[in-house]
């Protein structure tokens, strides 16, 4: 008799990315900031994934009103990070660097999937519990090739700055990154839609586990918080994840 337990998760339609670090072996503070970002993209391809493999299987009214809500999490948290990026991180990055527009190309990119990210959260909003997983899937097809192309370069140029960082104009990259990622933080994201970055975030095994307990860098009580406490509000929503607390893939939730 087959099973009809959920399959687990895989890494499609879309492909993960490896880190700088990994591919190359450095660890100057650009090839670090550029393998957080890589991890952090994974975390949304993984998000973007587990909605395309679950969204076609959703049977409950019940399911697919917290599957609305895990999707436009991921919408969110998604388009808070692009956000973050126009707005501080790269501007910051040009201010040190006395230059404008060294990341110019990675703002076009955005361009190319923010239609498509504002249709899929436009047409979420609309449908409600009664969205069509065909028409889901359809707008997602729509943008995914450009937001995955971005996702792959935008690392590969954060290491290409290093170029520009010189005595006479340091560029502190991970200090940057640090103060314009705490800005985007408030209670309404942190409860609403951090989730789903920490718990798409696979460390145990990717790139032979060399991330695990390093980034996120989150140990001890504070990751018990983020990956346990916080996802208890919308717990609903968040069933619908591609990792663990652990780190872990996992089943997934239908």
């Amino acid at each position: 008799m087959a099973s009809t337990a959920p399959p687990m998760y895989t890494d499609t339609p879309l492909s993960l990315i490896h880190t700088p670090k990994f591919e190359t072996g450095k660890d100057d503070p650009f090839t670090i900031e550029a393998s957080h970002m890589a991890l952090s993209h994974n975390s949304f391809i993984r998000g973007f994934n587990s909605i395309y493999q679950q969204a076609p299987r959703l049977q409950s009214s019940t399911d697919k009103s917290d599957f609305v809500g895990y999707c436009l999490a991921w919408v969110d948290c998604v388009a808070q990070h692009h956000h973050y990026e126009e707005t501080e991180f790269f501007p910051n990055i040009d201010k040190a660097a006395g230059r404008q527009g060294l990341m110019d190309g990675a703002v076009h990119e955005h361009e190319a999937f923010y239609g498509g990210m504002e249709r899929m959260k436009k047409y979420l909003q609309d449908k409600g519990a009664d969205f069509s997983a065909t028409e889901l899937i359809v707008i997602m097809d729509s943008f995914k090739e450009p937001l995955h192309s971005h996702l792959k370069s935008e690392p590969p140029a954060i290491v290409a700055l290093a170029r520009y960082n010189t005595p006479n104009t340091p560029i502190d990259i991970l200090g940057i990154a640090d103060a314009a990622g705490k800005k985007q933080v408030t209670l309404g994201f942190l409860f609403n839609t951090l989730p789903v970055f920490f718990l798409n975030m696979e460390t145990v095994t990717f790139e032979d586990g060399m991330w695990h307990e390093v980034f996120p860098p989150l140990k001890g009580i504070a990751k018990t918080v983020m990956t346990k406490a916080i996802p208890m509000w919308h717990s609903g929503r968040w069933r619908f994840v591609s990792c663990s607390p652990e780190g872990v893939a996992k089943q997934l939730a239908v």
